[in-house]
Parts: C-alpha cells; structure tokens; sequence
C-alpha cells in the first residue's frame, strides 16, 4: 500500500462528527512532520473543546517500513486500549502517514463498554479518512529524485505547461536571473527525454537529490 496523507502540506486538516448513543466524537486529523506538530495539533483541540473529558489521539510520522517512523497513541483517560490504540490501527490500516488524528468525545450518558469504545473511536478516524477520499484531499507520498531545469522567463511557462500535460511532477519555480523548475520523477531517464523534447534540447536537467514528495493519490 502505498503512503498516503493530507493534501495541502503542513497544518492541512479535516473534521468530521459521528454519534453513538448520545456520545459525540469529533474527529480532526491535522497533517504533520514533527511530533511537537502532533501534540500542538492535539492541544488545540483540547483548548477548542474544553468542555469534553476526553481528547484521545495517534500518530504516524515518516514513511511506511522505514525503521524511524514513529507511531504513538494516547487514551487520554479512556480505558486501556481502547481509543488510541484503534485509532492508529485505523490511520495505519489507510496507509496514513506524517497525521495526527485527534478524537474528542462528549460523553452522552449511555455507557459503550470496551467494545463499543474502541469500535467508536476506529469508526471516527475512518469516517474522516473517508471523507478526505470523497472529497479529492488525499496525496500520495513518494520517494522521488529532483531535479532543476534552468530557462529563460518567456519560455518557462509554455514549458513547465507542457510539463505538466505529459505528467511531469512540478514541484514549484524560482525566479532570478533565470526561471529555475523544481521537478521530482521517478524514471529519470523518461523525464530527460520529455525534457528535451519539448525545450527542443535546449536546456538541461541537473539532479540535486531526493525527497518525499506528493504526488497524485
């Protein structure tokens, strides 16, 4: 499965509510790099939610299979195992990555029993996702070898156009002297050869190394 997260970059987020007997849970997952980011996300919703007992939370920063990626879940006073846990389990299972999810619950006054909680808190996390999907904010992230193109200011925007229409990923643009492309890809030597066909061979690629990037879910 393939890495999967926010569109949008850092501090991108989405809210979404279910009910379950009376019980509110409210579920925002915010995107992040930093584990600081996490839990400033996870704050947040406690000042914005003061009122509820309960903000529980999990998240996955870093790349799926890398051995530093970093998974953390917190009850936040619900039984053991029973929100963070199914939280993470849920953004994992989606292949989410670089999010925090956070949960506030508003206690409704039927008791959900252990069972109920962690299906509650699971089907929170998955509704959000969910919603991200129908609503075309869900990026892929990949591994990708970058590269600048140098070109002269009344060329570069037929080309980074054309570029573009041939899948090429364009990352962004610097202006100085020149208009300096940023492009990430995956098959360089396919992306030489679109390069050259549409700038006549008149400019050249320069590799500067690689990133994680988003691209197209």
């Amino acid at each position: 499965m393939s890495d999967l997260t926010l569109r949008g970059g850092v501090g991108s987020r989405l809210d979404s509510e279910i009910e379950v007997k009376r019980s509110r849970f409210l579920c925002r997952i915010v995107r992040t790099e930093t584990e600081d980011g996490a839990h400033a996300a996870v704050e947040e919703a406690r000042s914005e939610h003061w009122k509820a007992r309960h903000h529980c939370s999990a998240f996955v920063l870093g790349p799926g299979g890398a051995p530093d990626q970093v998974r953390r879940s917190n009850d936040d006073g619900e039984p053991s195992g029973t929100a963070g846990r199914p939280m993470l389990e849920a953004l994992a299972g989606r292949g989410f990555v670089d999010c925090v999810a956070v949960v506030t619950r508003y206690f409704g006054g039927t008791l959900l029993g252990a069972g109920g909680l962690v299906r509650a808190y699971s089907e929170a996390v998955l509704t959000t996702i969910d919603s991200a999907h129908s609503r075309g904010l869900v990026v892929g992230r990949d591994r990708r070898e970058l590269f600048t193109l140098a070109l002269s200011h009344a060329d570069a925007g037929r080309i980074e156009a054309e570029l573009r229409q041939r899948g090429v990923l364009v990352l962004g643009t610097d202006y100085g002297r020149e208009a300096v492309l940023r492009l990430a890809d995956d098959d360089p030597e396919r992306l030489a050869a679109v390069v050259a066909g549409v700038t006549a061979g008149s400019a050249e690629l320069e590799s500067v190394g690689h990133e994680w990037v988003d691209v197209p879910a």
